[in-house]
């Protein structure tokens, strides 16, 4: 789908696709991508499995102000280098199974943007940051101990670089592309 492309509103009309929220995502060096995919392609329900792996940053910025994400998101990465994080633990989300993160650097940089966006940002994108990669979710809270146990084994802290920021449009299950800022 592109920009000039629209899909059915809840009320029947066909709103353009600009209006649809955008999704933030913190974009992973290869390995790291193709590790969490692994996992996630293992763990995670088909039915629900819609999405490679990926950390969140935004759940719902407007998309009506789009130009405006964009402009401030080039600026935002404009000098930045890859930046360095760190995989945790393996944490319990209840009814799924998600790899803790840490860094620093991430958390810095979308703490600027919360300043910056704030009117825009919902009640779920206000609260703190816990950056986290999803390999299993809506399991049975057995299924998910079951695999935290299990992953939690050998498991050992290790590092990855975030190699840039990836802006989606939400299309109600699979994510669909908007943009891509690499550090530059």
């Amino acid at each position: 789908m592109t920009d000039n492309e629209t899909q059915h509103g809840d009320d029947g009309r066909l709103p353009h696709v600009s209006y649809r929220p955008l999704i933030l995502t913190a974009e992973m060096e290869a390995t790291a991508q193709e590790h969490f995919d692994f996992l996630r392609a293992r763990h995670f329900p088909p039915e629900r499995n819609w999405l490679s792996a990926h950390i969140t940053l935004f759940h719902a910025l407007p998309g009506a102000e789009r130009a405006a994400i964009e402009q401030h998101l080039d600026e935002a990465t404009a000098g930045l280098r890859p930046i360095a994080a760190t995989v945790e633990t393996v944490r319990l989300l209840g009814n799924g199974v998600a790899f803790a993160l840490s860094s620093p650097a991430l958390e810095g940089l979308r703490a600027a943007l919360v300043q910056r966006w704030s009117p825009w940002l919902t009640r779920q994108d206000q609260q703190g940051f816990r950056p986290h990669v999803t390999v299993q979710n809506k399991v049975s809270p057995d299924t998910a101990r079951a695999l935290q146990a299990s992953l939690s084994e050998d498991f050992a802290p290790w590092d990855f670089a975030v190699t840039g920021l990836r802006l989606w449009h939400y299309a109600g299950g699979p994510w669909e592309p908007a943009a891509r800022f690499p550090p530059k």
